[in-house]
């Protein structure tokens, strides 16, 4: 005889499935709450990492002893990027809001590639705010995808195709005769090389172009570049302008870029991971002036907008061209004007994937919670926090700034006969301590260390507690350095 409740995955006892279910809420409730009492970062012990390495027949284990291994081994030894004290990547520090709105989604368990369903209609409600927030027509188009590394691949397709047509989805690359280039700054993120690596262009189809004292695109190098490459039979089609920069949060010039690209008639294209969303904040919105003109941005939600992960975006201003680069047929995506087969066209015409999560819904329950305007308020904050910390650095002898604080990055370092070294070890004590966690780059030669303020949470006693533990540290590490 077929079994049926026997062989479910649900609880036999619910009323002790809702009991542990709240225990594991108030749980993540109470770590979020007393975050400062906990440090940012902390090495994960060998015997701990050692005990997930066991066999897939581990043998069966309740709820209540899978949570205990989870808060014992897993929750103490995260990245602890919602931590305020963190500040070494610019990962958003999501919110109990979005927490709470990815439960109700795993609990929904929708499948958003397609079919007649309010939760594509939550989506679609997103995409006319990002439509509004970028001032893009009507007609513009948008998706949800996993971060700013996919949306910006989609956009190369696109403008691919915006050039090509869309004979090159059937025939390739290798059809057209023509060998089509693309250009991006030198401090872009390297997403945009896999891109062009990924769609079939090779990495060497990227110019990456040199950038001026404020880490800008040199526009000027950028269009001699076009024109020698336009003098030896090569196809300019794509132009990747950022909004923060990964290494400093430079905002390239987006006006100048956008008018090169309406006179040579290539795609213009922003990578603005984090620093795109700063349109909600009135006081730094103005620097992002000429991104209304771009023909596609790439941006995330769970950066600035402090969203959960993932939620990365893309917007496309001709959606009817984004449409025709990924729509495909097929028995069973058929349409039809009733039953679920309804609601056309679907979010799976408008990129690769067939499964999507709901991530529009921890998206709109942000937006829908905090409004726009709280939002941006953060955005200013962290730029603020950002100011505070140049300051300090510019008043610390000890302490040099190694670029502009164009949004919410600083570079710096400890000044010392062997800097890098010095520097270097003071980011691996800071990280080790619990009390700041930033992370490194390399700016002229010289090795950088780099907070990125992006959490929420974080606030001026943040920014003095990593600025003193820098000082403290360094004058140990520098006494070694000279040993």
């Amino acid at each position: 005889m077929l079994k049926t409740s026997e062989d479910t995955l649900d609880p036999s006892d619910w009323n002790a499935f809702r009991l542990q279910g709240h225990q594991m809420l108030d749980d993540m409730i109470d770590y979020l709450e007393h975050l400062r009492d906990q440090p940012v970062w902390q090495p994960m012990p060998e015997e701990v990492r050692h005990s997930f390495q066991q066999a897939l027949n581990d043998g069966q284990h309740d709820l209540k002893s899978a949570h205990a291994i989870f808060m014992k081994d897993v929750l103490p030894y995260a990245l602890g990027n919602v931590h305020p004290g963190f500040m070494g990547w610019v990962h958003g520090g999501g919110t109990p809001v979005g927490m709470l709105a990815e439960m109700l989604a795993a609990g929904l368990n929708a499948n958003l590639g397609g079919r007649d369903q309010a939760p594509i209609e939550i989506e679609r409600q997103v995409v006319q705010w990002v439509r509004e927030l970028f001032n893009f027509p009507e007609t513009a188009s948008g998706l949800f995808v996993t971060g700013t590394s996919m949306a910006n691949l989609l956009g190369v397709l696109i403008a691919r195709t915006a050039l090509l047509g869309t004979d090159v989805r059937h025939k390739g690359l290798t059809a057209d005769n023509r060998q089509l280039i693309a250009y991006t700054s030198a401090d872009a993120h390297i997403s945009l090389v896999q891109a062009m690596d990924i769609a079939g262009f090779g990495s060497d189809a990227l110019r990456m172009i040199p950038v001026d004292e404020h880490h800008q695109m040199n526009i000027a190098a950028l269009e001699l570049a076009i024109a020698e490459d336009q003098k030896i039979g090569l196809t300019p089609f794509f132009i990747a302008g950022t909004v923060g920069t990964v290494g400093v949060g430079a905002i390239d010039n987006l006006q100048s870029i956008a008018e090169l690209c309406h006179r040579k008639n290539i795609w213009f294209h922003v990578d603005g991971a984090y620093g795109a969303l700063a349109m909600l904040a009135p006081d730094i919105a103005p620097r992002l002036q000429g991104i209304e003109r771009a023909d596609s941005i790439a941006f995330d939600f769970h950066k600035w907008g402090q969203v959960p992960y993932d939620a990365g975006f893309i917007l496309v201003r001709d959606g009817e061209l984004h449409h025709s680069t990924f729509a495909s047929s097929a028995a069973y995506l058929k349409r039809g004007p009733r039953g679920m087969a309804a609601g056309s066209p679907w979010p799976c015409d408008f990129g690769p994937d067939l499964s999507r999560g709901f991530r529009a819904l921890k998206t709109w329950f942000t937006i829908k919670v905090y409004g726009a305007e709280k939002l941006g308020q953060v955005i200013s904050n962290t730029c603020a926090l950002a100011q505070h910390m140049k300051l300090r650095i510019e008043a610390e002898p000890r302490l040099e700034l190694l670029a502009p604080v164009a949004l919410n990055i600083v570079c710096f370092r400890y000044r010392s006969t062997d800097a890098n070294r010095v520097n270097a070890d003071i980011v691996v004590a800071l990280q080790e301590s619990g009390i700041a966690a930033p992370s490194t780059t390399t700016l002229n030669g010289q090795l950088a260390i780099r907070a990125a303020i992006v959490n929420h949470r974080t606030t001026t006693s943040d920014i003095d507690a990593l600025i003193d533990a820098t000082l403290a540290l360094g004058s140990c590490a520098a006494r070694r350095a000279c040993s």
